[in-house]
């Protein structure tokens, strides 16, 4: 990934750092962007930019548009940010499915839509997005977040279509990822068969990468192992 110049999204959250640490060791220059304040000083391969809403189109404009400048090109776009919530129907808010939605969908949307001049002028552009293996099928409590991630899946293979023979558009589906927090809300789960992020960072790299020119519209699981 010598040189390629890639923006991640949520890039301050538990996946999101370790997908920049293997995007940079790997040789790439990295764009973090995140809701919360970063205190990184930005370098000619490193730059961080925080308090961006990325549910606010214009926000996230601005944002694509200072990395772009910032490395003179933008070869690949990860969308890592994102939320969860675990709440039934019966008990539910409306307003929970709102805020899913504009989590999960409307900031992969609006920072795609900011990124794709920039991909297609570069030619082997990548879009990688995160949906989630538990939207194929959702559980008691999972509706408003699976239903937001259904949306991630039918975006990634819509603008897949759009984009085609311009920038491959692709989504990997991870089960559950061992991150801190699951591990705090589930502390009698078999960690041992979840997902690293340094296993689910493997797989988006891959999907980033020249070599994985003739996939797109893919929607992969990365369920851990069995």
């Amino acid at each position: 990934m010598n040189g390629k110049a890639i923006v991640i999204t949520g890039a301050l959250g538990a996946l999101g750092k370790v997908v920049a640490e293997e995007a940079l060791a790997r040789g790439a220059r990295v764009a973090g962007i995140d809701h919360a304040a970063s205190q990184l000083a930005a370098t000619p391969d490193r730059i961080e930019l925080g308090n961006v809403d990325l549910t606010d189109a214009a926000q996230a404009k601005a944002a694509i548009d200072k990395a772009a400048a910032h490395f003179g090109q933008l070869d690949a776009l990860i969308n890592i940010a994102g939320g969860f919530t675990f709440e039934t129907i019966a008990d539910g808010d409306p307003k929970t499915w709102q805020r899913m939605y504009a989590m999960n969908v409307m900031t992969a949307l609006n920072t795609s839509q900011a990124a794709i001049p920039y991909l297609v002028k570069a030619r082997a552009g990548r879009i990688i997005n995160i949906g989630a293996l538990g939207a194929l099928q959702a559980a008691s409590g999972m509706g408003p977040y699976a239903a937001s991630k259904a949306g991630v899946h039918r975006l990634t293979e819509s603008l897949a279509a759009e984009l085609k023979g311009k920038v491959t558009v692709n989504a990997v589906l991870p089960s559950i990822i061992d991150t801190a927090a699951n591990r705090a809300a589930m502390p009698k789960a078999d960690v041992s068969k979840w997902v690293t992020p340094k296993e689910l960072a493997d797989v988006i790299l891959f999907l980033a990468s020249d070599v994985a020119s003739a996939v797109t519209g893919a929607l992969l699981p990365v369920n851990g192992r069995v």
